[in-house]
C-alpha cells in the first residue's frame, strides 16, 4: 500500500539575523508559516531503502547519495536501532531548488512522518524531532510544519496558534540562491540583530500585513548581490494591485507578496505569469495548511 504525505513550502514572514557566532552559526528570530503548496512524498514497504525523484524540479536532485530524505531516514534507522527503513520512497519535487522555501528539510520531515506511520515505529514526537535535526537547524521546524517563532539558530521553536491565514503569491525568478553565499555576503556588510518583535495585537489578515511591514528579512539585501534577478521579481510583485507587503523568503531566491483578499492574489499571479514564462509563480495560502496540499 502506498502512503502519501505533503511537504509544504516554508515561508519566512520576517527573518532577523545577528552577527556570526564563534561556532559559525548566526542567531536569528523568524516568524515562519507554511503554504498550501509544496512537494509530495510517497512511501511503501519494500525490501530495502530507495528513493526516486520525479516532478517538474526533479531533474535537479539525485535519488542517491546525500539527499536530505535519505539522510533523515538513515538517521531514523540509527536512532531506532533497526537499520535503514525498508521503504520505497518517491519524492515529487514541485518546488524550485535552493529557493528559500525549506524544500529539502520539508521533504525530510514528510519522509520521517511517513516512515513512523508506515512502519508503526515506537518513537514519540520529541524523538522524531531529534532525528529531523540531522538535516539542519530547520529540520524540526519543517517536521512540525506549523506556524512558529524560530529563534537561536532556528532550533528554538514556539508555536503561534490562531494567526489568520494569509493570501500570498510566491515568485521564483528561475535562479538558485546559495545560502552559504548569501550569509558570506551578509557577514561582509554591517549586520542586524536577532531581535524578536512583540507579537501583533491585531491578528486579522490586514493587521498582520501591517505588523509584518514594520519588520524585515536581513538576508534580502545581501541576497540581491548574490542573485540580482531577485530584484525584478520584487519589483514586479510590488506593482500588483492589492498587494500589502513584498519580501524575500529565507535566503532567496523566492519572494512573496501578501494580499488581504484571495481574489487579488489569484489575479496577481495570473498577471505576473504573462511575460514571465521563465519564472515560477503560484498563489498560496500561508498558515498551517499541511493537510490541504493536493496529493
Amino acid at each position: 500500500m502506498i502512503h502519501r504525505e505533503p511537504a509544504p513550502a516554508k515561508v519566512n514572514l520576517c527573518l532577523h539575523v545577528g552577527p556570526v557566532q564563534a561556532d559559525g552559526y548566526h542567531p536569528l528570530a523568524s516568524l515562519v508559516a507554511f503554504a498550501d503548496i509544496g512537494d509530495v512524498v510517497t512511501a511503501e514497504r519494500d525490501r530495502a531503502l530507495s528513493l526516486t525523484v520525479t516532478g517538474p524540479f526533479g531533474a535537479g536532485l539525485d535519488g542517491d547519495g546525500d539527499n536530505l530524505v535519505l539522510r533523515a531516514l538513515r538517521a531514523l534507522g540509527q536512532a531506532t536501532g533497526t537499520g535503514d527503513p525498508p521503504l520505497k520512497v518517491t519524492l515529487d519535487k514541485r518546488l524550485p531548488i535552493a529557493a528559500g522555501l525549506g524544500g529539502g528539510s520539508s521533504d525530510a520531515g514528510a519522509a520521517l512522518r511517513l516512515a513512523r506511520r508506515v512502519l508503526d515505529l515506537d518513537l514519540d514526537d520529541a524523538g522524531l524531532e531529534a532525528v529531523a535535526a540531522v538535516v539542519g537547524a530547520d529540520g524540526p521546524m519543517c517536521l512540525r510544519a506549523r506556524t512558529a517563532w524560530a529563534e537561536g539558530i532556528g532550533d528554538r521553536l514556539e508555536a503561534v496558534p490562531g494567526l489568520a491565514p494569509l493570501h500570498a503569491v510566491l515568485v521564483n525568478p528561475g535562479v538558485a540562491c546559495s545560502t552559504g553565499a548569501v550569509y558570506r555576503a551578509y557577514d561582509a556588510r554591517p549586520v542586524g540583530s536577532a531581535d524578536r518583535p512583540a507579537d501583533p495585537v491585531d491578528t486579522s489578515p490586514d493587521g498582520l500585513i501591517r505588523w509584518l511591514a514594520a519588520w524585515r528579512n536581513d538576508l534580502e539585501a545581501p541576497a540581491l548581490t548574490v542573485a540580482p534577478a531577485i530584484e525584478p521579481a520584487l519589483a514586479a510583485l510590488a506593482g500588483c494591485d492589492g498587494v500589502g507587503l513584498v519580501r524575500m523568503s529565507g535566503s532567496g531566491a523566492t519572494v512573496f507578496g501578501l494580499f488581504e483578499h484571495g481574489d487579488d492574489a489569484i489575479a496577481a499571479a495570473r498577471s505576473l505569469s504573462v511575460g514571465h514564462g521563465d519564472w515560477w509563480i503560484t498563489p498560496a495560502i500561508l498558515g498551517d495548511p499541511v493537510a490541504q496540499i493536493a496529493i
